[in-house]
């Protein structure tokens, strides 16, 4: 297959998204501009195409790739920009720890966690942007099996997998105060139950953690 089927580009119109933390009862409004996300998931096969690596625990071109860091995720962005042209989002530092984002970089990047979500939702207001069973991979229908991309119905504005098959690693710290570093995971994974399929799901973790239902979905800036 074409290593690059499966990952274009979605023209995501400008917006505001209310997110909202469970654990501390606490909601918060973010303003978007108009940016670009992947139709899916990056895939196994473009993984490899740009890395040369195979990291997942399932094979397949075009299952989601998984077991990547957030740390994988990042330099992946990077090395696909210079791939493609475009200039890096992401400066990291000799240390290998430090990172900054150039937000006038058309590279590619992690989305925030405001444009996942705003994306995810694309436009509707409930739990999913439809009925779960039809949209999501999921405990209850995955066979407890990671999944092809694209095999559930898109979102209204195109976007497939948004919830369910693998979490999204996005760029946000999820709290600095009381997880350190920890960034943000979206979207829910295969081995999920339902309630975690959700729009407004949160999850945390490391950004050098690896397990096999979490990968990551490219975005990229509009830059005039």
């Amino acid at each position: 297959m074409d290593a690059r089927a499966g990952n274009e580009m979605v023209a995501i119109p400008p917006g505001e998204v209310t997110l909202s933390d469970r654990r501390t009862q606490r909601s918060w409004s973010v303003e978007l501009a108009p940016y670009q996300l992947a139709m899916f998931p990056t895939t196994q096969a473009l993984y490899a195409q740009i890395t040369g690596r195979r990291p997942s625990a399932a094979t397949g071109d075009r299952l989601p790739v998984e077991g990547v860091s957030w740390w994988d995720a990042i330099r992946f962005c990077n090395v696909l920009s210079q791939h493609d042209g475009f200039t890096p989002a992401y400066h990291l530092h000799a240390d290998g720890e430090d990172i900054e984002w150039d937000a006038s970089a058309d590279g590619y990047r992690l989305p925030t966690e405001a444009e996942w979500e705003h994306a995810c939702r694309a436009g509707t207001t409930g739990p999913h942007y439809g009925p779960l069973d039809e949209i999501a991979w999921h405990r209850g229908n995955s066979g407890e099996r990671i999944h092809d991309v694209g095999g559930k119905r898109a979102n209204p504005w195109g976007l497939h997998d948004m919830l369910g098959n693998v979490w999204n690693w996005c760029w946000d710290i999820y709290d600095a105060e009381v997880y350190g570093a920890y960034r943000v995971l979206r979207g829910g994974g295969w081995f999920d139950e339902h309630w975690s399929c959700r729009a407004s799901a949160r999850r945390r973790s490391h950004p050098s953690f690896q397990v096999d239902d979490v990968g990551f979905r490219l975005a990229r800036s509009v830059v005039c």
